[in-house]
Parts: C-alpha cells; structure tokens; sequence
C-alpha cells in the first residue's frame, strides 16, 4: 500500500491539487457551483437592464433617478469587495458566500414588489452588497479549487456572465409574450430571487471549505479532510512547517497590510490586474450594458426587436468567453489582454466614425467585434489575473481590491455614458471611450508580469508569510 503523502503547509496543499490532471466528480460540481454565484451576479444585473424602459415608463423616472439605479450596485461594489475579501481572509472563503445569495435573494425581492423608486434603490443596494462579496471571494476559491495545469478555466466565468445576461433576456421575452405588461421588469428581477435561493440551499449543501485556506491558518486536519471530501486525494496531516506556524501565530490578514499588494513582487502584479479590471468593466458598462439602446438604434424602436438584438450581441460574448479559456492558455492572460484591448479600440473607433451612416450589416458587425474582443481578452482576465497572481494568504483581499477598482470602472462607465451621449452623441462617445482600451493595451505591453507563465505564487509562500508576519508585528 502505498505510503500517504504528509501535509505540513500551504505549499503541500497547493502541489497535491496542482497534481491533479482533470476535475472531475464531487469537485467539479462544487466547481461549477461556486460559478453559479458570478451567473447570479450577471443576471441581477441584466434583470435590471432588460426591464429598464418599462420600469422608467412605469414609475416615471427621471434620468437622474435612471443613473442612480444602474450605477447602485457597483457603487456598493466598490465598498463590498475588499469587504468580501477581508471576510473570505478571516472567517473562510464559503461563509460569505452564503450571505451574499441572502443578500440577493432580499434585494431582489425588496425591488421586484416595491412601489416606489426609493425601494427599488433600497433592494439594488443589498444586490450590491451581494455582487461586491460574491465576486471577490468566488474568483479567490476558484483559484485555490483548480490545478495549475487548467488555470485557464477561470476565464470561463465571462462565458457565464453573458449565459446569465441572455437567459435573463430570453426571460423577459417570455414575460413579454405572456402580456403582463408594464410589471415586466418586475418578473425579470424577481426571476432572480428563484436563483438566488436555488444556489443558496446547494451550495449551503454541497461547497466545502478551501483546503488551501484551511491549511494558511493551521488546520491541517481539516485540510486533509476536505481534500479527500473533494477531490478524492487521500493524505495524513503532518507536523506544521515554518511557515505554517509563523502564519498561525501571526495576526489576519486585514485591511491593515493592504499596502502589501503595492510593495516590492505584488506592485506590477496589482497594477496591471487593476488597470485591466478598470479599462474591461468600463468599457463594458458604457457600451456593452446599453446593448438594448443600441439595438434600439439599429433595429428599429420595439421592445422584442431591442432585447433580440441584445441576445445576439451576448451570443457573440458567450462565444468570446469561451474563447478566452483557450486565448488565455495559448498566448498568456496579459497578451491576450493586450490582443482585446486593441480589437476594442478598433471597434470602438470604427463605430464613432460610421455609426448611422453604414448599412445595418456593418453597424451590426461592429458591436460584435467590440463584444468578441472584449469577452476573449481584458473582459475574461480582469478577474483571473488577479485570482492568480497573490498567494492564498494574501489572494482575496488581492481580488477584492482589484474588484474594487473594477466596480469603480463600472459606476464610471454606466453614470458617465449617459452623460456624454446626451451631450455628445451616440458617435462620439465611442470616440471618446476608445481611450480606455487605449491605455490597457499599453499597460498590458509595458507590465510583463502573466501568473500563467510563472510558478504558482504559493510556491513562495514561506517568505511571503514572514513578510505579513513582519507587517503584521509593525501594525500593532
């Protein structure tokens, strides 16, 4: 029989699943359940953006009172994100994940019965809440649940956001047909309390804790546990190394030592996963998220042409998603960052200096080469680069900050889009967007840093843990 191999650090930990060819079984449904929280977060955003025109009818917003309500859940992203990393450092990374599907499943709720627009903000608000700890902390545990040979399956969680934003679409179609009228958008954000309940009671069911993160914090025991429980993987918990005990004796992890992520190796990493986090959720949220008032424009002024129109365009990104997995391990997560911000700026370009005066069939084409480049490039590897370029001490609050910054892209770009369009126009305002990608495809070709090039950061973990520990001692 052969001999059990002995787990004394993080650094075991990580070579055992690293040793891994393939997920399969009981770990790959926890896998993909830990997904079904960013499908979530997806579709309560498109929830609000398919059923936006009635709901401004309906209620008679202003578009004041429009801006708010788009740029709510993000906002509070900015705040919630180092937030759920700071959770998911202290207390583990599957807690706060159940709270944020709480959280969800109340905010949509609250908005789908809600009578007035204060209450409607009211529940957009605990979906920010929601949105700003799911992301964070699911990037993080993805991370620490997949072998290094498949890290590139991080980046199908933008295939996954666009499957969540079309469903949600198709939904509203649906609801449209059965006439319910103008409380539509009330079945399309209600429709996300179902899910939200759904993936709280399974993954309350099935999810179990990082093996990683339980090995950071000394509890081998349990670390070899759950590895069996979820890959299989049978080992015995030896004697905590070094590093083991100078992390367990040294104080959490906390906001405090945030200033870690911006000294010495972390500094080019934190830069360009930020830079790329910023330029792929502006962008985004300026163009990709008002898909409907552009295939208004193109298709013609009619609820079911717009939202049609706005599934074709997500099909393109779910193709694109898809895609970045591959892109992703065949050319690095910068350069494939780099290749999509450049696709981005062409488009955005080309549609500022056509848009209205090409047949529809270009008009049409644009828009799909801005999604194609954004999902298989900077869209996908805005939150993957991240997830893998701390070590497991340090990675959720690295993802939580990165998100941070990637939320503020997102306020940015849905409260500032409407501005500049009402000033400018549709067309120049892709003029003035194309600058984002611009400045990611320069930061991407001047940072060199890509983790799916380098050894896993873990590989280093003592040092990195003397040096937290070092901080940790300073702090107090």
């Amino acid at each position: 029989m052969a001999q059990r191999p002995s787990v004394r650090s993080v650094a075991d930990v990580v070579a055992l699943i690293d040793g891994l060819g393939k997920i399969t079984g009981r770990a790959q449904i926890i896998w993909f359940l830990v997904f079904g929280g960013l499908f979530l977060d997806a579709y309560s955003n498109a929830a609000l953006s398919a059923g936006l025109g009635p709901m401004t009818t309906q209620m008679e917003l202003t578009s004041t009172q429009v801006s708010i309500l788009t740029a709510t859940a993000p906002a509070l992203a900015i705040i919630f994100n180092p937030v759920g990393g700071w959770l998911a450092t202290r207390i583990g990374r599957v807690p706060p994940l159940l709270v944020a599907k709480v959280f969800a499943m109340a905010g949509a709720l609250l908005a789908a019965f809600a009578g007035d627009f204060t209450v409607v903000w009211l529940g957009r608000v605990l979906v920010g809440v929601a949105y700003g700890i799911d992301f964070a902390v699911a990037m993080a545990l993805l991370a620490e649940y997949t072998p290094a040979k498949l890290r590139g399956r991080l980046n199908l969680w933008q295939a996954v956001w666009y499957v969540a934003t079309t469903s949600n679409l198709a939904l509203a179609l649906v609801f449209f047909n059965l006439d319910v009228g103008a409380d539509i958008w009330r079945w399309s954000v209600g429709s996300a309390a179902v899910a939200a309940a759904a993936l709280l009671l399974s993954q309350a069911l099935i999810l179990k804790e990082s093996p990683t993160w339980l090995a950071d914090k000394g509890r081998l025991d349990e670390s070899v546990a759950n590895l069996d429980r979820i890959y299989g993987i049978k080992a015995v918990a030896g004697t905590p190394d070094k590093a083991t005990r100078t992390a367990t004796e040294a104080a959490a992890i906390g906001f405090r030592q945030a200033g870690l992520l911006f000294q010495g190796e972390y500094l080019p990493r934190t830069v360009l996963s930020s830079v790329i986090s910023l330029g792929q959720s502006m962008q985004y949220f300026a163009v990709g998220w008002y898909l409907p008032l552009i295939s208004l424009t193109i298709f013609g002024e009619s609820f079911e042409k717009a939202t049609t129109g706005s599934m074709v365009f997500n099909a393109f990104g779910i193709a694109g998603g898809l895609l970045s997995a591959y892109f992703g391990r065949r050319l690095g997560l910068r350069l494939s960052s780099a290749a999509g911000f450049a696709g981005v700026f062409v488009a955005l370009v080309a549609m500022g200096l056509t848009f209205e005066k090409v047949p529809t069939a270009v008009a049409f084409l644009l828009p799909v080469l801005f999604i194609l480049c954004h999902s298989a490039g900077p869209g996908a590897n805005g939150k993957s680069i991240a997830a893998l370029s701390y070590s497991s001490d340090v990675r959720a609050l690295g993802t939580g900050v990165t998100g941070m910054v990637g939320s503020f892209g997102s306020v940015v770009g849905l409260y500032v889009f409407p501005q500049i369009k009402d000033s400018l126009g549709l067309a120049d305002t892709f003029l003035v967007l194309s600058v984002v990608p611009l400045l990611g495809l320069i930061t991407c070709l001047v940072v060199k840093w890509d983790p799916t090039k380098a050894a896993s950061p873990d590989e280093g973990a003592g040092q990195d843990r003397d040096t937290v520990a070092a901080h940790s001692v300073t702090a107090h």
